[in-house]
C-alpha cells in the first residue's frame, strides 16, 4: 500500500495549474449515459474515480474512449446498454456510481445500482434520491444491497413537483438527469446550488435539455423526448485550488493558481484572507497566495455552496493550528467528518472535539509523525500538516489522495516540497 513521505519545513514557490473538477466530472460522464450519441469531454481530471467509473460506463457496454495524447479528454458513445447494473465490486470505492441510477432509468426504463461505498465521513443515504425517482414514477425498491428502479408501464418517467427534505447535490443532479427525458414538467425545490451542479446542467442543456434555474434553490426541466451529443470543458475543481491555497499559506511561501475559476472560490478566499493570508486575483482565473509570518483565530461553520464547503473543513483545521488563539469550527453537513483531528493530534496539534465542534488552539509547532488517512480530504489535511511539521511525516492509505487528486505529489514537489510516494 502506499503512502507519502514528506520532509516538513520547505516554502512553496511557483505555480501550479488546477485540474478539472472530479466532482463535476462524475455526473457528466454519468449523463452521456442520456443519449445514443458521443459526449466529449475535456478538462477531465486523471483521478481514480474516474477511471472507475469510466470502468462502470464499460461494463455497461458504452463505449469509452481516452486517448493518451491529450490526457485530459475522454469520449462516451453509450448506443446501447445492455447490462444496466453498476456492480458493487466496481462501485465500492465510489459513491458517484448512484448518478447512473437517473440516467439509465430514464432512458432505458430499468437500473440495479449498488448501494454506494465512498469515504468513512458519516451517513449519507440515497432516500432523497430514490423518493424523488418515485415521485417522478418510477418503482423502486432496496434488497441485497442494491437499488432497483423500473419505469411504469408507459415507458417514460412523468414530471413532478420534487420538494428536497435537506440540500443533497447527488440528488439534484441525479433527478436533474432523470427528468431531462420524462414527460411534462419538473419542478425541483431546495436544489443544491454548487457549481458542479450549474456545469451539469450546462452540459445537460448542450445536449438538448430544456432546464432553467440552476445555480439557485428551484430548477425546472421540461422533459424532452431525446438529447443528442455535446463537447464540454469540466470546470476547474475549487477544493483542489483550496487546498493549494491553504499549503501556499501554511508554509509562508507564495504560490500562482492557474486555469482555477475564483468566483467558486468566494467562500474559502473570503475565511483564509480573515486568518490574515493575502490572496489577490490576477485575471478570470488566476490566484495568487502569499503566507504571512502570523496567522489569527477565525471561526469557520460549514455550510451548503455558496458557504464555506465541508470538502474544505479539514484543510482549514490544519490552517487553525498555526493561527494566534482559539478557532472554533463547526460541520453541519456530516456527522464524523473529524477522524483527521486524532492524527493531527499526535503530530502536537491542540484539538478538542465537542459533538460536531472541534476547538484548535494555536499556534503549535508540529512534528513529523506516521499518519493513517481516513478519507479523501483527511488525507489532504495531514499532507499539509506533514509540510509544515518538523522531521518526516509518513501520511498513509493514500489511495483515498488517489480517488480525488491529480498528480498531488507531484504539482507539490514543482513548487518546492519535499514529498515522495514510497511503499
Amino acid at each position: 500500500m502506499d503512502k507519502f513521505l514528506i520532509r516538513g519545513g520547505a516554502r512553496l514557490e511557483g505555480e501550479i495549474r488546477i485540474s478539472g473538477a472530479k466532482n463535476a466530472a462524475l455526473p457528466a460522464m454519468a449523463a452521456a449515459l442520456l443519449t445514443d450519441q458521443p459526449v466529449h469531454l475535456e478538462n477531465i481530471p486523471r483521478v481514480r474515480d474516474i477511471i472507475t467509473m469510466g470502468k462502470l460506463l464499460a461494463h455497461m457496454a458504452a463505449h469509452v474512449e481516452a486517448p493518451e495524447l491529450p490526457p485530459d479528454r475522454v469520449t462516451i458513445r453509450a448506443e446501447t446498454v445492455s447490462h444496466a447494473e453498476a456492480p458493487y465490486e466496481l462501485v465500492k470505492t465510489m459513491r458517484a456510481s448512484v448518478l447512473t441510477l437517473g440516467p439509465l432509468v430514464a432512458r432505458f426504463g430499468y437500473a440495479r445500482v449498488s448501494l454506494p461505498g465512498g469515504c468513512a465521513i458519516g451517513a449519507r443515504p440515497i432516500d432523497l434520491h430514490l423518493k424523488a425517482l418515485e415521485k417522478l414514477g418510477a418503482s423502486v425498491r432496496t434488497e441485497h444491497g442494491y437499488v432497483e428502479a423500473r419505469t411504469p408501464n408507459s415507458g417514460r418517467l412523468r414530471g413532478a413537483h420534487i420538494l428536497f427534505d435537506k440540500i443533497t447535490v447527488t440528488g439534484t443532479e441525479n433527478v436533474l438527469m432523470a427528468a431531462t427525458l420524462a414527460e411534462g414538467e419538473t419542478w425541483i425545490e431546495n436544489a443544491a446550488r454548487e457549481p458542479e451542479v450549474v456545469d451539469l446542467a450546462t452540459l445537460l442543456v448542450k445536449m438538448g435539455a430544456q432546464i432553467e434555474g440552476a445555480g439557485s434553490s428551484e430548477i425546472r426541466v421540461r422533459g424532452v423526448s431525446a438529447l443528442h451529443g455535446a463537447r464540454h470543458t469540466i470546470i476547474p475543481d475549487r477544493i483542489e485550488a483550496g487546498t493549494y491555497l491553504v499549503a501556499g499559506a501554511l508554509t509562508g511561501g507564495e504560490l500562482r493558481l492557474t486555469a482555477c475559476e475564483p468566483a467558486h472560490l468566494t467562500a474559502v478566499v473570503d475565511k483564509l484572507r480573515d486568518t490574515g493570508v493575502e490572496i489577490r486575483c490576477e485575471g478570470p482565473h488566476c490566484l495568487r497566495v502569499r503566507g504571512q509570518p502570523q496567522l489569527r483565530a477565525c471561526d469557520l461553520k460549514t455550510e451548503e455552496y455558496p458557504g464555506f464547503p465541508t470538502d474544505m473543513q479539514a484543510q482549514y483545521m490544519v490552517l487553525a493550528t498555526q493561527a494566534e488563539g482559539s478557532t472554533v469550527i463547526t460541520e453541519t453537513i456530516f456527522e464524523n467528518r473529524f477522524l483527521h483531528a486524532p492524527e493531527l493530534v499526535r503530530m502536537g496539534a491542540n484539538i478538542t472535539l465537542e459533538g460536531r465542534q472541534a476547538v484548535v488552539r494555536g499556534p503549535t509547532a508540529l512534528s513529523g509523525a506516521k499518519v493513517i488517512a481516513s478519507d479523501l480530504r483527511a488525507s489532504a489535511s495531514l499532507v499539509l500538516a506533514g509540510l509544515v511539521a518538523s522531521g518526516e511525516t509518513i501520511v498513509d492509505r493514500v489511495y483515498h489522495l488517489d480517488r480525488g487528486y491529480e498528480q498531488l505529489a507531484e504539482k507539490l514537489s514543482a513548487v518546492g516540497a519535499r514529498i515522495q510516494r514510497v511503499r
